[in-house]
């Protein structure tokens, strides 16, 4: 089965809110853009992929996504993350109804193509799935079937609440890299420990020159 992955995108000057005790506010979009770029780079080399849709209002991430060939969705509801993906969910099966469906996180910066190639045959087993998150408590990915809706329901806790929606949870191992997304200090070092892309590698060096150094007291 091949996939459209639905990817949604804030807009950077407001993304990774949560990195701010990890690194300084003007370097949080340009990390959070280095994630996205990063994850449509290997989820656009997924064997199981055929296209990306990036819904986003952020018109320099549209520009530096789409330049990667990921397919650009206005973010047209503007009410969050769970009506923009049904929003590009609806765009994309509006010329492809029979499409199956995956929404995707865009902070997996570690993702590699053949374990989310994997994630997806497993996923493509029910009509609904979803695979939690490395802290068991939310959700990375979320996939439906041809003709079956995506619905949505990310946010805080949203492993039970996919769980309960319905949709079958995904017991593998192996697939650390799509289990890892990026919210907070610890997550980035995890991530950096898989293994990053290139674009997040840059950002993170940058990150590590700018991080200040002790100052030697005079003996």
């Amino acid at each position: 089965m091949q996939w459209t992955l639905v990817i949604p995108l804030k807009p950077l000057a407001r993304a990774k809110s949560r990195l701010s005790d990890t690194t300084a506010d003007r370097l949080r979009p340009g990390l959070a853009l280095a994630f996205a770029q990063d994850t449509v780079a290997a989820a656009l080399a997924c064997p199981a992929v055929k296209d990306v849709a990036v819904v986003t209002g952020d018109a320099l991430a549209g520009r530096e996504l789409g330049a990667l060939g990921a397919r650009i969705v206005p973010d047209e509801p503007g009410g969050g993350l769970n009506p923009a993906l049904g929003h590009a969910a609806a765009v994309v099966r509006s010329s492809r109804p029979d499409s199956a469906v995956a929404a995707l996180n865009a902070d997996l910066p570690a993702l590699r193509p053949l374990e989310l190639a994997r994630v997806l045959d497993a996923a493509a087993e029910f009509p609904r799935a979803f695979l939690p998150d490395a802290a068991a408590i939310g959700t990375t990915l979320l996939a439906a079937a041809p003709s079956r809706e995506l619905l949505p329901a990310f946010g805080t806790n949203s492993r039970d609440r996919h769980r309960a929606s319905g949709a079958r949870e995904l017991s593998l191992d192996e697939v650390d890299s799509v289990r890892q997304d990026v919210d907070t200090g610890d997550d980035l070092r995890a991530a950096l420990a898989l293994g990053v892309g290139p674009r997040t590698a840059e950002m993170a060096a940058r990150l590590l020159l700018a991080q200040p150094h002790p100052t030697r007291n005079p003996s």
